[in-house]
């Protein structure tokens, strides 16, 4: 017997059909998947003290434009969480 597959440290939210907003395992918005073109690209995004979105910013700025082939959760935590 298999055991389950253990959940994707990232989740996928859909919020149109070109845009997923990005999460940590804690809930936390940490960026956007979005369609460009044929590809699929993370645009990190970080919060001032104040609430204020900072674009490429916040803990995975260093993955900031990663390329995806199609949104997956599991693909994405692979490439963005990998040391």
């Amino acid at each position: 017997m298999n055991p389950a597959p253990s959940p994707s440290p990232l989740s996928l939210r859909p919020v149109n059909a070109g845009v997923f907003a990005v999460h940590d395992a804690a809930g936390q918005h940490v960026g956007n998947l979005k369609r460009i073109g044929a590809v699929w690209k993370f645009k990190a995004v970080g919060y001032t003290a104040a609430g204020e979105p900072e674009p490429g910013g916040g803990p995975l700025t260093d993955r900031h434009n990663t390329v995806l082939d199609r949104p997956d959760a599991a693909e994405l935590s692979a490439r963005l969480l990998a040391d």
